[in-house]
């Protein structure tokens, strides 16, 4: 149908250089830099076919918006920049009816997306079966790269269901019953891994993430509903990227997170970029990159910023200070704690997300033991994990365990074999109900470091005990 608001004989303005993301490129050739964007890729579990031809037409400005699998890409490689940071136009400006012009248009197979901002006659959106035009360019394009497809799914016991219309129809919208089961989803898994911790949990999460996109892509009712929908879909993202990151899929854990904060952009929802940020930063310290996850800290902060949440910030702070001890930056750390427990000290607010009820004095203390042990300062470290032991609410049965190996490792490094065995001890007793591979791994250095001193007290007992476990699988 033509838009009786558009001329037909607009002129064409040339196509803007890209000097931002040849900036970024740097010294690498073209082909270098596309080996570069295809390796990012395979890291959060996309598939592009990025190659110099394509590097060069953004690079001259003829692809103002990359596609949503290309605009991931981008932005795991580039933590803490938006699409217009890399030079691009903001996606607002280019999508909907607007239609691609002829020699922009892509062909069979090519990988990527591109835009004319010129409006065309007899030319349909190919989503466009919403009233609302906005509502539907979201919600239909948003997760076409995540594969959800629009089918009947069961939850079972996380509690959220979904059915679709048959096979070949679209599902209905969904409304604010679907909202609130895909919270209530959100809260149930937090729930079950704070009680019995990630490895029995991620594969069944995975159904109710499926079923998420699935919602986004059959769209909303209204907007509110819409909005709901996205962080929700945001959240389980990554709660079931910390089901991964805890049961030590780091690969699967950084592709949902980075799920969660292209979620995140393309809905305005600092809160959810701020979160993302967050476990992005955690996933960073634990996969041994410390460099990524200050920035991904730093990244986190700056959303975080104008949310007014003190307790916010400090975790974030926390996450901070995890980078610049693994950079082995004690001057950086030190002065991340410091900050952290400025903020924490400001106490609570209404102002603070659902998602941070984990987040105590307790944790500020186990988090800071983290640091100074990755420090090698033994001593702080163990002092730091005995108080988060015996601060810790014994609904987080998790925490518990994990604090306990933390503990048990740190005495165990600082030359107190019988204390760690006892340390070690009160974990495994912990064990019948929490799995983890977190702090079955935790337990399995503290016992390399007991070996030695099999004659101390209680060492023997730990170490036979730890050896009886069943692996993990």
């Amino acid at each position: 149908m033509a838009s009786s608001t558009v001329t037909s004989a607009q002129p064409e303005r040339p196509p803007r250089p890209n000097l931002a993301f040849r900036r970024l490129r740097g010294k690498r050739s073209p082909a270098e830099f596309a080996a570069a964007v295809r390796r990012a890729a395979r890291e959060i579990g996309e598939r592009v076919s990025c190659d110099a031809r394509y590097v060069g037409r953004v690079e001259a400005g003829e692809i103002r918006c990359p596609n949503y699998a290309y605009e991931r890409v981008f932005l795991h490689m580039f933590p803490g920049r938006t699409l217009t940071d890399l030079g691009f136009a903001p996606r607002s400006s280019v999508r909907g009816r607007q239609a691609r012009s002829t020699s922009e248009s892509r062909g069979a197979g090519e990988p990527y997306e591109t835009y004319d901002t010129r409006d065309t006659h007899n030319t349909h959106d190919l989503y466009e079966t919403h009233d609302n035009n906005e509502e539907s360019d979201v919600l239909r394009r948003a997760f076409m790269t995540s594969g959800a497809t629009v089918a009947a799914a069961s939850l079972g016991p996380l509690g959220l269901a979904f059915d679709a219309a048959a096979a070949g129809r679209p599902a209905r919208r969904a409304g604010t019953g679907e909202a609130g089961a895909l919270e209530e989803a959100v809260r149930r898994i937090r729930l079950l891994d704070d009680r019995h911790g990630a490895d029995g949990l991620y594969r069944r999460a995975a159904a109710p993430l499926r079923t998420a996109y699935a919602l986004l892509d059959a769209g909303a009712s209204r907007q509110a509903t819409a909005d709901r929908l996205y962080t929700g879909a945001g959240e389980l993202a990554i709660s079931v990227g910390w089901l991964a990151h805890d049961s030590g899929r780091f690969d699967d854990a950084r592709s949902h997170y980075a799920e969660a904060l292209a979620t995140a952009r393309m809905n305005g929802d600092a809160g959810l970029e701020a979160h993302a940020f967050c476990n992005m930063a955690f996933l960073a310290r634990d996969a041994g990159r410390p460099r990524e996850a200050v920035r991904a800290a730093q990244a986190a902060q700056r959303a975080a910023r104008p949310l007014g949440s003190a307790r916010l910030m400090s975790l974030l702070s926390l996450r901070e200070a995890g980078g610049w001890a693994g950079l082995a930056d004690r001057v950086g750390c030190d002065q991340a704690l410091v900050r952290a427990q400025t903020f924490f000290e400001r106490g609570s607010s209404d102002a603070d997300p659902e998602w941070m009820s984990f987040y105590g004095e307790a944790e500020l203390e186990g988090l800071e033991a983290q640091c100074w042990s990755t420090l090698g300062d033994w001593p702080r470290a163990a002092r730091h994990a005995r108080r988060a032991g015996d601060l810790q609410d014994p609904h987080f049965t998790r925490n518990l365990a994990l604090y306990s190996a933390e503990l048990a490792d740190d005495l165990a490094r600082g030359g107190h074999p019988d204390e760690a065995a006892g340390a070690g001890m009160r974990c495994l007793d912990l064990l019948g109900e929490v799995q983890s591979s977190r702090v079955h791994t935790m337990l399995a250095g503290t016992a390399r470091v007991l070996l030695p001193h099999r004659r101390a007290s209680g060492v023997s007992t730990f170490l036979d005990r730890h050896g009886a476990l069943p692996r993990p699988a």
